[in-house]
Formats: structure tokens, C-alpha cells, sequence
């Protein structure tokens, strides 16, 4: 495409992403009204262990906090880029459930009375098609569902059946454009095969394969529920929880998305760490988001791989098109459970991952380091 066909004044909007938001088990302790913290794990039975082993890293973590608190110092930076929609993995059930998902040795639970946490840093749009959304059952995802819509939170990739399921979010924009937002999974990120949604079963969107056939129907899918001028988001949780390779079939998958003009924003998560992000045909494939706020701090490293490091994107896209315009990456670090600025050592780690890494992808166009808070990718296709 000419760059004559983009100006600087062509409307877009900003979009706002993170990966996992994993505010349940040792976060939800530290929040006002923390559940029960007993736990189902093959080692750690308390979900208060979480903080204790965090704070022999970081020092004490202070408790009750404010809402507000695990976004730390992020906070004024998300205001001041004033994204249009903000978007969240969430990776938790937001139930007082207490029948845990059998034969699953991991659950995530955050107590319906915290999701003031959400609402605090003003997310619209929690995407729940993941790993541990019904950790505490069926009746947990129903109750889970309520609260966020009772908050005032959309939601997209489960629901009370198949359709309400794979149904997208719905996100005003500027004059009558919307972003569409469909959220789902796969089975490589350990979602169990039997949570997938059903015609009478509640559940998640759960893609069993990646094929030809299932981007094919999907992409017809979307095309039916596409209005002109409209920008579509697909939230895919797919993939282990560590490596930097890319499974060829991601890669796939994600083109034929936006071959097919299924996906202006391809946003992959899933490992605890970002993955390298790719610029196909003008439009951005995120393979993995990683970790943005978790209880992982008194756990090591995997190798040189980090969970206490993590990213807050911001994504414009040109509207019509939906092309990228611009990106920015706030890296953020983890101390005492709260959002700070990531130190240099973290900054260069994760430069390596987007720049030295995403070489092996189509190359992002004019790369910048790390300045001040952010690293920048200015777009002009």
C-alpha cells in the first residue's frame, strides 16, 4: 500500500493489550477481600505461600492494598496515551466457588468482591477463553461471567453455550466504527478438552485443530458479523508456558487469519514471557504477550526466561484499513506485586526477545531502543 494513502491525520484508534492478568491465588490474598486460600496444588496448599516466597525477593508486600495498587506505575502512563479500548487476558475465575475442576492440580480464583481491580485501571473488555477460566467449574465461569458484566466489563470467549462462546465483544470507537473482539483457545495452552462450549454446555471457544478448514470457517464466521469500517481483534491462547520458539502452525494460522480478513490484531498469549511480534501485510501477529501481573516472584527463572517481567501494548491502527500505524511497548517489572518501571537488565532482555528474536519474522519497520518509558515501532506501509 502507498504511503500517500495514509496521512498523519487519517483517523485511527489505540488499542490497548497485555497478556496474562493473573490476579487470583496469591494477588486475590493481598486485595481487600481475599477468598479462602486453601489450595489444590501438588506442593503449595495455601494460597498465602505465594506472597511469602514474593516478598523474600522483593521485601514485605503490604496488605489490604487499594484496588488500584497492582497497577503500580502504570497507571498514569495508561492515561496519558488515552487508549480508545483497553483489553485484557484474564487468567482467573472471579468466583467464591469452592468445587475445584477435577484432576487439574492448578486453580485460579479471584474473589468477586476484588474486581474493583479491573474497573480501577478502566479495562473494557476482559478476553476469557483460557487455561483457567473454569478452574472452579462450571458454576465458577457463570458466576465469573456475572460479576465482570456486572462491573460494567465486557467479555468474549466464554460463555452459558457454543454461541455466546465464539459471539465477540463489542467495542465502540470513534464516530460508528466498532472493534470486534473474539477470544479463543487451543488445547496446547492446557485447557482441558472438556471445557470447550457446547449447544446446551457452558464453556470456552476452543479450537481442537489449527487447519485450513477452521480458519476457513472461522473467517466466514467473522464476516458475517463485520460491518463496514469495523476493526476485529482475534485473542488466541495457545501454546506452552515457556520457550521462544514459534510453532509453525501459530505462524500459519495467524497469516491465514488476516489472509482471509479475519484479524486486523492477531493476539496470542499463553507463555510467561513476550514472544516476537511480527508485521504481516501491515498488520500485527503479538505470538505471545507473556505475564503483565502474576504471583510468580519467589519462583525462578526458567533459565533465561523471565515471569517477572512483562508488557503493556498499545497498538494504533489506521480505521478502514486496519493497519498498523503505530506501536509502543511499556516494559514493566513486578516488585511487591505491583507495576514498576523494568530496570536495564530487564529492558535489554526484552529487547533482544522483540528485536534480535523478531528478525526471524517478516522485520518490524523502524525499530527504536528503549527510550524513557517505552520501545517504539512507527508504521508507515
Amino acid at each position: 500500500m502507498a504511503k500517500s494513502l495514509h496521512s498523519s491525520s487519517s483517523p485511527s484508534a489505540t488499542v490497548m493489550l497485555t497478556g496474562d492478568v493473573m490476579t487470583g491465588r496469591g494477588v486475590d490474598q493481598v486485595l481487600g477481600h481475599p477468598s479462602k486460600p486453601l489450595l489444590h496444588e501438588p506442593y503449595i496448599h495455601d494460597a498465602r505461600d505465594y506472597v511469602r516466597m514474593a516478598e523474600t525477593v522483593n521485601g514485605q508486600v503490604p496488605a489490604p492494598v487499594p484496588s488500584n495498587y497492582i497497577w503500580g506505575d502504570l497507571l498514569p502512563e495508561i492515561e496519558r496515551h488515552g487508549p480508545d479500548v483497553r483489553i485484557v487476558n484474564l487468567e482467573t475465575a472471579v468466583t467464591t466457588s469452592s468445587t475445584a475442576w477435577p484432576g487439574k492440580s492448578i486453580h485460579y480464583r479471584m474473589h468477586p468482591a476484588n474486581v474493583d481491580c479491573l474497573t480501577s485501571a478502566g479495562i473494557d473488555c476482559c478476553v476469557m477463553a483460557n487455561n483457567h477460566v473454569l478452574d472452579w467449574g462450571r458454576k465458577g465461569l457463570d458466576e465469573t461471567l456475572h460479576v465482570l458484566q456486572q462491573a460494567g466489563l465486557q467479555t468474549a470467549g466464554a460463555g452459558e453455550d457454543g454461541d455466546e462462546a465464539w459471539a465477540p465483544a463489542v467495542l465502540p470507537l470513534a464516530g460508528r466504527a466498532r472493534m470486534l473482539v473474539f477470544a479463543c483457545s487451543t488445547t496446547s495452552s492446557g485447557v482441558p478438552a472438556g471445557w470447550s462450549a457446547a449447544p446446551r454446555t457452558p464453556g470456552i471457544a476452543l479450537f481442537h485443530e489449527l487447519s485450513d478448514t477452521s480458519a476457513r470457517l472461522f473467517a466466514e464466521d467473522v464476516a458475517r458479523r463485520r460491518s463496514p469500517g469495523d476493526l476485529v481483534m482475534v485473542s488466541i491462547h495457545w501454546g506452552s508456558n515457556w520457550g521462544l520458539e514459534l510453532p509453525p502452525a501459530h505462524r500459519e494460522f495467524a497469516h491465514q487469519l488476516i489472509d482471509l480478513g479475519a484479524a486486523d490484531i492477531v493476539h496470542g498469549h499463553s507463555s510467561h514471557h513476550p514472544l516476537p511480534i511480527e508485521i504481516y501485510r501491515g498488520k500485527p501477529i503479538f505470538y505471545g504477550c507473556g505475564d503483565l501481573i502474576n504471583d510468580y516472584e519467589g519462583i525462578a527463572a526458567r533459565n533465561s526466561l523471565r515471569s517477572d517481567v512483562g508488557c503493556l501494548y498499545f497498538v494504533t491502527l489506521y480505521l478502514g484499513s486496519g493497519r498498523l500505524k503505530r506501536l509502543e511497548i511499556i516494559p514493566v517489572q513486578l516488585r511487591r506485586f505491583r507495576l514498576t518501571p523494568a530496570d536495564t537488565p530487564a529492558r535489554a532482555w526484552l529487547e533482544r526477545i522483540f528485536v534480535s528474536n523478531g528478525a526471524r519474522l517478516e522485520p518490524l519497520p523502524g525499530a527504536r531502543k528503549f527510550s524513557g518509558w517505552a520501545l517504539h515501532w512507527n508504521h508507515q506501509a
